[in-house]
C-alpha cells in the first residue's frame, strides 16, 4: 500500500483550495454559471452588420506553453510596399460573457485563473477558456484584432484596433518556435506543414526584437527570472524545473506590450476611461543604488529607470549566470504592479518598468478579469455608445481586481513552496547557496539556487536585506503549511525569534512543530508552480 504521505498531489490540492477559499477566492464554479456555459450554443458569430472584417486567409498561430488550451492570442506579419504590419487577434470572450451574468460573476470575483502546482483553477469554466472562446487551430473565432505598423527601429507607427474572423493555422510552442529562432532546433512540424509560415514567424520576430531594443533605448527594464514548475513522478513532486526564456516568449511579450499600448491609446483617443496596468516609481530606490555600488556603479539619487536599465544590461554582459538573481532583487525593490481607473484628462502612473505611460492589461481575457473590462470598452467605443461603466464603477474595479490579484498570487506562491517543501523534506541538515529576497515585519525570506526553493530565515537574519547573497541550512520543512526555514550560517544573530501566539505577543516556549505566526513571501517566486501539474507557470503580467 502507498504511503499517504508519498501523496503530494493530494497534499497540494488540500493547500490549494483552502488557500484561496481563505482569500475570498472560489476554487469551484457555482451551479448557475456551469450551467451558463453548457446552454451556450457554440462559438460567437459576428453581428449582421458589415464592422467585423474577415482575416480567416491570413497566416496566424498561437505560441504559449505545451499544453495550453486557453488560447487567447494569435500573431501575424503582413508586409507590403509600405513596410511591415503586426496583427494581434485577441478573443473575443466579451461576446459570450455578458455583465450580470453567474459566469461574469464568477469571473469577477476571483478576477483571474489561479495557477498551482496541482492544478489550473481557471477564471471561465474549460467550456469556454478551452473551447468556445479560445482561439483553436483550424476554428473560425471572432476576436478583437489590434493592427501597428512598426519599422525597422522599432518605432511603432499608424494603428488600429476592430472586430474580425480569425482561423488559427497552427498551434505552437515556445519550446518548439524558440529554439528555432535561435537556431537551435528544426523547424516545429504544425508551422513547417503551412506554407509560408516560417517566414511569417521570422518576419514577426525581426519585429519583435526591433520593439524590444527601441522600448529599451527609452528605458524599459532588461530583467530575466526563472519560472519553474513542479515535476511529478505518479503523485509524488520528484523536481522544480526551470522554465527558460527564449525568443518566442519575447516575441508574445513584445507584441502584447505593444497592443496593450495601441489600445489605451485607441480608447484614450476616443475619451474613453481605461483601467491601466501601472508600476509605480520604486520606493526603495535607495536600496537599489546600493545594490548596484556593490558591483562599483552608480546611480543617480532619483528613479531614474533608463539608468537602472543600462546597470542592468552592463551585469547581464559581464556575470549572465547571476543575472537572474540581481534580476529577483530589483523586482522585489520595484514593488508590484496595480490597476488603476483613470477618466479622460486625468494624470495616471505610468509603468515604470516598461518605460510606458499608455498601458492597459486586454490580451488575455479568458485568464483576467481586467482585459475582460477593457474589451466591453472596446466594444462600446466600436459601436459609438457610452462606457458601460461609470468612473466610479471603474475605480472599484480595478482596485478589487488589484487586490484579488495579490490574493491568486499569494496562493500561487504558497503551492509552490508547499510543493518545494515536499521536495526539500528529505533533505534537512544541507547547505545552500541563496539570496534575500524579501524583508519585512512578518520576517527575512531568502531563495536557495538549487533547487530553486523560498523559505524563511528564522535563525541570523538580523541586518539581512533584499540582494544580500547567504549562506544557508535548511532545518525544517512543512508542506502543509507551505514552510521552508533556514538558518544562515556565517553571521547575524543566532538565536532564534521568540515564539508568538496566534494573536501576536510572547508565549512560552513550544515544541519545535509549534511556529511564529506569517505570512507568505512579499511578492515574490518560489518553488515550483504550475499549470494543472504539468503545466509551465501563469504568463507573466508586465
Amino acid at each position: 500500500m502507498n504511503d499517504p504521505r508519498d501523496d503530494h498531489r493530494a497534499l497540494l490540492l488540500r493547500v490549494a483550495r483552502r488557500a484561496m477559499m481563505e482569500r475570498g477566492l472560489q476554487p469551484d464554479f457555482p451551479p448557475p454559471a456551469l450551467a451558463e456555459a453548457q446552454a451556450i450554443p457554440g462559438p460567437a458569430t459576428p453581428p449582421s452588420d458589415t464592422t467585423t472584417k474577415d482575416l480567416r486567409d491570413l497566416l496566424w498561430c498561437s505560441i504559449d506553453n505545451d499544453d495550453s488550451r486557453d488560447l487567447d492570442q494569435l500573431t501575424v506579419a503582413a508586409t507590403d510596399a509600405s513596410g511591415t504590419r503586426i496583427l494581434v487577434a485577441v478573443a473575443h470572450v466579451g461576446a459570450l460573457v455578458h455583465p450580470g451574468s453567474a459566469l461574469d460573476d464568477h469571473a469577477g470575483t476571483n478576477t483571474t485563473s489561479v495557477y498551482t502546482a496541482p492544478m489550473v483553477f481557471p477564471m471561465l469554466p474549460e467550456r469556454l477558456s478551452n473551447d468556445l472562446t479560445s482561439l483553436n487551430s483550424n476554428e473560425d473565432r471572432l476576436a478583437m484584432v489590434v493592427e501597428f505598423s512598426a519599422d525597422g527601429e522599432g518605432h511603432v507607427g499608424r494603428s488600429d484596433v476592430y472586430p474580425a474572423m480569425v482561423r488559427n493555422k497552427a498551434k505552437l510552442a515556445y519550446s518548439g518556435v524558440g529554439p528555432w529562432l535561435e537556431g537551435e532546433g528544426p523547424i516545429p512540424p504544425a508551422a513547417a506543414a503551412v506554407p509560408g509560415l516560417d517566414e511569417n514567424l521570422k518576419a514577426q520576430d525581426r519585429v519583435a526584437r526591433a520593439l524590444k531594443n527601441k522600448r529599451h533605448d527609452e528605458g524599459a527594464l532588461e530583467l530575466e527570472t526563472i519560472d519553474v514548475r513542479a515535476l511529478f513522478e505518479g503523485d509524488r513532486v520528484t523536481g522544480l524545473v526551470p522554465d527558460l526564456r527564449n525568443r518566442a516568449k519575447e516575441l508574445i511579450e513584445d507584441f502584447m506590450i505593444a497592443a496593450n499600448g495601441v489600445i489605451a491609446r485607441f480608447l484614450a483617443g476616443r475619451s474613453f476611461p481605461i483601467v491601466r496596468r501601472v508600476v509605480r516609481s520604486p520606493e526603495r530606490w535607495q536600496r537599489i543604488v546600493e545594490l548596484a555600488g556593490r558591483f562599483g556603479d552608480s546611480l543617480p539619487k532619483q528613479p531614474d529607470a533608463r539608468a537602472l536599465n543600462q546597470f542592468l544590461i552592463a551585469r547581464r554582459e559581464a556575470d549572465p549566470l547571476r543575472f537572474t538573481d540581481l534580476s529577483l532583487s530589483i523586482i522585489k525593490l520595484l514593488g508590484r504592479g496595480e490597476y488603476v481607473a483613470s477618466v479622460p484628462g486625468e494624470e495616471v502612473p505610468g509603468h515604470f518598468g516598461l518605460a510606458v505611460s499608455q498601458y492597459t492589461h486586454s490580451t488575455a481575457p479568458n485568464r483576467r478579469y481586467p482585459d475582460l473590462i477593457t474589451q466591453r470598452l472596446l466594444h462600446a467605443a466600436f459601436r459609438g455608445e457610452r462606457t458601460p461603466y461609470s468612473p466610479d464603477q471603474l475605480r472599484a474595479l480595478a482596485d478589487h481586481c488589484t487586490k484579488k490579484e495579490d490574493d491568486a498570487q499569494k496562493v500561487e506562491r504558497l503551492t509552490r513552496k508547499s510543493a518545494a517543501a515536499c521536495l526539500l523534506a528529505n533533505r534537512i541538515g544541507e547547505v545552500f547557496d541563496g539570496i534575500v529576497t524579501g524583508v519585512n515585519l512578518n520576517g527575512t525570506w531568502a531563495r536557495i539556487l538549487v533547487p530553486p526553493a523560498e523559505g524563511r530565515v528564522e535563525r541570523g537574519a538580523l541586518g539581512l536585506d533584499v540582494g544580500d547573497r547567504v549562506r544557508l541550512k535548511l532545518v525544517r520543512t512543512d508542506p502543509e503549511r507551505g514552510f521552508i526555514d533556514f538558518e544562515r550560517l556565517g553571521g547575524g544573530d543566532a538565536s532564534p525569534p521568540p515564539a508568538r501566539s496566534r494573536r501576536g505577543g510572547r508565549a512560552a516556549p513550544q515544541p519545535p512543530r509549534r511556529r511564529p505566526p506569517r505570512r507568505n513571501a512579499p511578492h515574490g517566486t518560489s518553488g515550483g508552480g504550475s499549470r494543472g501539474g504539468t503545466k509551465s507557470p501563469r504568463p507573466p503580467r508586465p
